[in-house]
């Protein structure tokens, strides 16, 4: 009868007779890129004496031994890596547990041998914060019983550490400590103390996407603000996997925060805001049919919203907004599989998943009085994106959504998106990138503006410098990838860059200026490829060459992004 059964877990420094030399594996062919800091059981091809996906499939094989390697955060036979910091590094960490590893995959021992399955595990495992890398080989074929091994490295999820940011000629800090993976079983606890732009906030969260190792998830959040709170909880089973049948769940949510106006980066009214939101669902799914996988939902959704003008103790309050919606909706899912494995777009010298099929979601509802709501509305939303490879060396990736709702046959609260990315991988060291995107909002919550500054694209100008109905963003990269690879922490990366853009329409500011606006720049990018933060450390310097003589002839700008 077929087993699980868990291999030597490779905590680096102790190779077997069967690996490759690890210095081999970690020196890059001429031009190959960033180093590829992988151990050599992330690279492994099959045995040669196993057969081909195809003739295995043909051949009716299933599913035997499912061995699991666990790999360390650093590999001690690198000379590089066998240092006294990163030997403590590897012995204070906890390796993520056999169970957790095992609850992602998406086949078990004695099932028919499907060689997607093994791609989308590794989807699924390569998502997660505390794993930097993850592989599913065949290893051996006995009597029609083939045998595989899953191999994950760790990443040091115990992130304690103080936060600095600037961006828009404003500065932001922060202190937190989290961990991504708790003891190893794959759960994240985290507190965090940030200082920022809007508000100061002390936030507790939890999240478990595997309760008791099933597919449930399980996610809290408690926070205290200076201008609020959020309290939120959601408990769902998601569609986990293109096959998945079936999801359900359960969300709530109650906020109170200061919304603040701007124009040309100043304040000039806040609004006091509550927003209560409870949801229910559930869904069903055929599958995966013929390539494609259709999806219905349905649910049962409460929203409410109150905004008054923020005004001194004492002062009469104006009259502000009020909304309760309460509706029963239908959603839609429709997905492609087509999937890709990239490096060097938008991360540094990591794997990348990128969809290059079409992924279009929708939901539609109705609100009635006779549900409790305050109004008849017909709510909505939607997105839709895909992906092209217009040639091996371009990308091109389109998105788009819409949300809102309708009353008395219009559109109100609606904010559309439109965006479109492009790559030419000019070499393994070099990609030129070109993002075009757009926003228009039709009669949005005041409070709720259309902005456009330093913090969301136009790098060399104050943040939230430019406000209106609807804004556009032209942004062109020329992107470095080098094979310095510090304290062997850091892949770093650099860029040259050109911002263009400009807002239009009233919005909430009547007088707002609306020219267009240019700036260039250049910056260092650090990616974070050893803790779950996963993230990439911008620090450019941008030079505006518009806008009026309040700004700055020169902007620095400190920024951690998800991407490049």
């Amino acid at each position: 009868m077929p087993t699980c059964v868990a291999a030597q877990d490779a905590t680096p420094g102790e190779p077997r007779a069967a690996d490759p030399p690890a210095a081999a594996a970690s020196e890059p062919a001429a031009d190959d890129g960033p180093p590829r800091p992988k151990a050599p059981e992330l690279e492994k091809p099959r045995p040669a004496e196993v057969p081909d996906d195809a003739a295995l499939v043909a051949a009716g094989a299933r599913v035997g031994e499912v061995r699991f390697q666990r790999l360390n955060l650093f590999d001690t036979r690198l000379p590089e890596e066998d240092r006294l910091l990163f030997r403590w590094a590897n012995k204070l960490h906890l390796l993520t547990r056999e169970s957790v590893v095992a609850s992602h995959l998406l086949f078990r021992p004695g099932e028919p041998y499907d060689p997607r399955l093994l791609r989308e595990s590794e989807r699924i495992l390569r998502s997660e914060s505390y794993f930097r890398d993850a592989h599913i080989r065949p290893v051996a074929l006995h009597d029609g019983i083939v045998d595989l091994e899953v191999v994950t490295q760790d990443v040091w999820t115990l992130n304690p550490g103080v936060s600095l940011g600037r961006s828009g000629g404003k500065n932001s800090s922060g202190f937190s400590l989290e961990d991504a993976n708790l003891l190893g079983l794959g759960k994240e606890l985290g507190f965090s103390f940030k200082s920022e732009v809007d508000r100061t906030s002390k936030t507790l969260s939890y999240h478990d996407n595997h309760v008791l190792d099933s597919w449930w998830d399980l996610q809290g959040q408690y926070s205290d603000n200076s201008d609020g709170h959020v309290h939120e909880l959601i408990v769902k089973r998601p569609f986990y996997a293109l096959d998945t049948p079936w999801t359900a769940g359960a969300q709530v949510r109650d906020e109170e925060r200061v919304d603040s106006v701007y124009d040309r980066g100043d304040v000039i009214r806040q609004l006091d805001v509550r927003d209560r939101a409870l949801s229910a669902f559930g869904g069903w799914s055929a599958g995966l049919q013929d390539g494609w996988v259709t999806r219905w939902t349905a649910g049962l959704s409460l929203e409410e919203h109150r905004a008054t003008l923020a005004v001194p103790p004492n002062d009469p309050v104006p009259p502000g907004t009020e909304r309760k919606l309460v509706y029963p909706w239908i959603g839609f899912e429709l997905v492609q599989d087509a999937f890709s494995e990239v490096r060097n777009q938008d991360q540094i010298g990591k794997t990348e998943d990128v969809s290059l099929g079409w992924h279009i979601k929708g939901k539609l509802g109705y609100s009635l009085p006779g549900l409790g709501a305050d109004r008849r509305a017909t709510v909505f939303a939607g997105n839709a994106s895909v992906g092209h490879a217009l040639t091996p060396r371009q990308t091109l990736l389109l998105a788009g959504s819409a949300v809102g709702y309708v009353e008395d046959g219009a559109l109100q609260n609606t904010l559309v998106k439109a965006e479109s990315r492009y790559y030419l991988k000019q070499s393994a060291r070099r990609t030129f990138f070109m993002g075009l995107s757009a926003q228009r909002g039709v009669r949005l919550d005041d409070g709720q503006q259309v902005l456009l500054g330093g913090d969301n694209g136009l790098r060399g100008y104050p943040l939230r410098y430019q406000s209106g109905d609807g804004r556009w963003l032209f942004t062109t990269e020329q992107r470095v990838f080098t094979n310095w690879y510090p304290f062997r922490l850091f892949n770093v990366g650099g860029a040259v860059f050109y911002d263009m853009g400009r807002t239009w329409g009233q919005g909430a500011v009547p007088d707002s200026s609306h020219k267009l606006l240019k700036d260039v720049g250049f910056g260092l990018r650090l990616g974070n490829s050893r803790t779950s933060l996963g993230n990439v450390i911008h620090i450019d310097v941008a030079f505006p060459l518009d806008g009026d003589s309040s700004i700055k002839k020169a902007q620095f700008v400190v920024e951690v992004k998800e991407s490049f």
